[in-house]
């Protein structure tokens, strides 16, 4: 009777090794990709990494750093939102500058009056003296004289001290230097802000305290293109590029605008200021029209393939 339960349960584990082998051996078919990963559309295309940015002629996006150190008090403005050159976006707490420019608006007056005061007592030693020389000595009024020119330069003073602070007064209100479109504000109603930034909780670092661009004109991409690839980047005639938008099959033609000549390290794209490897880019600027329906955003990152007319016509 043993004999017969060891042999049923050497069989039993046979069949169990030889379906599990089996069952092991069955391949499950993979699911289909969410989107179709971008692709080469040029014979000879060149690949690069992109970041999406606001058309601007010159640089990027608009990076404002107040000139004044404060606490932010209110912020009229909210991303997103279209402002006009001149147009308050910040403003910071002023009261000690203000009581400092009502200080000098006030120093204006004492100076006035002195100087009103010292140039009378010149007058009346000058007509005296005109009068009979021997009444006034050449020592007094020439004193008399000096220190009404005095009390005037202090009054030159005063003014230009109220002129400063003036000045100094209006850099605690922050305004757009042209017109745009907000991106983004990196602080709020209470903090301290310095002309270093806005401290940022997360990366603990500093940042701008506002970053403006332009929102109704076409968008563009700054891709960088690799040091080793430099020499098969076309011609601006003859050259044609394509963007693929991460995590969709949406690609979208691309216009040349210009190549910013000077190649630095690849750190714009990863934030990183020292790398182990010192790879190198050439940052190529194009620009697009943004679909219909289709979400960009500035800072969104794409891939970039640039080729020749060429390829693009017998694409």
């Amino acid at each position: 009777m043993r004999n017969k339960i060891l042999i049923g349960l050497a069989i039993f584990g046979i069949l169990l090794g030889i379906g599990s082998a089996y069952f092991l051996r069955i391949q499950s078919n993979p699911q289909p990709p969410a989107f179709k990963p971008a692709s080469n559309p040029y014979a000879k295309g060149i690949y690069a990494n992109g970041i999406i940015e606001t058309a601007q002629t010159s640089g990027a996006n608009i990076n404002i750093y107040p000139e004044v150190a404060g606490t932010v008090v209110k912020i009229p403005v909210a991303e997103g939102q279209q402002v006009q050159a001149g147009m308050p976006l910040l403003i910071l707490d002023d009261k000690v500058q203000r009581s400092n420019a009502a200080s000098a608006k006030a120093q204006i007056d004492v100076a006035k009056a002195n100087l009103k005061n010292l140039q009378a007592q010149f007058r009346k030693l000058k007509i005296s003296w005109n009068l009979d020389s021997r009444s006034v000595s050449k020592d007094a009024l020439d004193t008399a004289e000096n220190a009404a020119q005095g009390a005037k330069a202090n009054l030159e003073l005063a003014e230009k001290q109220y002129e400063a602070a003036n000045a100094l007064l209006s850099k605690y209100v922050i305004k757009a230097v042209s017109a745009g479109a907000v991106l983004s504000i990196n602080t709020a109603v209470g903090s301290y802000i310095s002309s270093q930034g806005s401290y940022d909780t997360y990366t603990r670092g500093f940042l701008p305290v506002l970053v403006m661009g332009n929102l109704h004109s076409d968008l563009g991409v700054r891709c960088y293109v690799d040091e080793i690839l430099i020499q098969r980047i076309p011609a601006p005639s003859q050259m044609r590029a394509r963007m693929f938008i991460h995590g969709t099959d949406i690609s979208i033609p691309l216009e040349f605008v210009r190549v910013q000549p000077n190649v630095s390290p690849k750190i714009e794209l990863s934030s990183q200021r020292t790398e182990r490897v010192d790879v190198r880019v050439l940052p190529v600027i194009f620009s697009f029209e943004k679909p219909k329906g289709v979400s960009i955003y500035p800072g969104q990152l794409v891939d970039v393939y640039i080729g020749e007319q060429t390829d693009a016509a017998k694409k």
